[in-house]
């Protein structure tokens, strides 16, 4: 039985987020929405920086949700690479990909992962972290009520499972969403010196074994994922586009409700892609990055 869930119409994507306690509004000034692209993860890692280059440089603030493809394995920008199980990957046709954010690493399933990330200038936003982790998480709580699913940072810490995986990691009320009990999305954020990036994932679908598969040697079972980790499919009966239909329309109506003027047929332009390109192949591809000793 699915546990009970936010009213929302979903239908018309009609929905009120400010009668919710963890409202807070995006911040003034000029955005453009990008609405979701399939490209490997070195791109997309490379993409969320150049978006911050953007923004830093006067330009606007990015929304955007992306996808994977094909599947891929974040690494969070301290985590040990001999944690990866690389001949899994490569059977598997999994990329791996480092990122600038903290944490553990995240599988990224072509279907089952719904990625989103905001690149806003630093001075717009709070200086204190989890102050400004909260309103950025605003429109991902935000789209799981437009969706029907009863999403909320957790009410006690949950202990680790296995802390090389991210959604098997400590779960602390401060940060991590869960929805009936179990983490639903992981979100991060790092800081330039004039912008902010936060990026996350929202689950779709669990695909235990194959997230398991992309570690050395885990300690648990793919059972033991499915109780810690929930997807939006096993909540509510919907497809992955209505997903992120709602995903996008949230991040969209958080800018507006603030004050900010919004493209919403945003794009890349062609020297964005191009230091993208740069990007990838001086980092986010490079085994100088991704394989490299934590700490160095």
């Amino acid at each position: 039985m699915r546990p009970p869930q936010q009213q929302a119409d979903t239908e018309h994507n009609r929905f009120d987020p400010t009668v919710f306690s963890w409202f807070m509004t995006a911040p003034a000034g000029e955005w453009r929405l990008i609405r979701e692209e399939c490209r490997p993860g070195p791109m997309q890692m490379a993409l969320d920086e150049v978006a911050a280059e953007t923004v830093s440089a006067g330009g606007p603030a990015t929304i955007r949700t992306y996808r994977w493809d094909p599947s891929c394995l974040t690494l969070g920008y301290s985590q040990d690479s001999d944690t990866v199980d690389w001949e899994a990957c490569t059977r598997a046709g999994v990329d791996v990909t480092r990122r600038r954010t903290g944490g553990g690493g995240i599988y990224h399933d072509h279907v089952g992962d719904i990625a989103y990330s905001i690149a806003v200038d630093a001075e717009a936003v709070p200086g204190e972290l989890l102050e400004a982790y909260h309103r950025l998480c605003t429109p991902v709580l935000d789209a799981f009520a437009r969706l029907g699913v009863d999403a909320d940072y957790v009410d006690e810490t949950m202990p680790a499972l296995y802390h090389p995986a991210c959604y098997l990691r400590e779960l602390h009320p401060a940060h991590d969403v869960v929805a009936d009990g179990r983490k639903i999305a992981g979100n991060a954020q790092y800081r330039t010196r004039e912008a902010v990036v936060q990026h996350g994932s929202l689950t779709f679908s669990v695909e235990a074994a194959t997230h398991l598969d992309t570690f050395a040697d885990p300690p648990v079972s793919a059972a033991t994922v499915r109780d810690r980790v929930v997807g939006i499919d096993e909540l509510v009966d919907v497809d992955r586009a209505t997903a992120v239909d709602r995903l996008e329309a949230a991040l969209a109506d958080w800018v507006t409700a603030g004050g900010g003027t919004l493209d919403r047929d945003g794009a890349w332009t062609d020297d964005e892609l191009a230091r993208a390109r740069e990007l990838v192949e001086t980092r986010y591809r490079d085994d100088g990055w991704i394989r490299r000793t934590p700490g160095m």
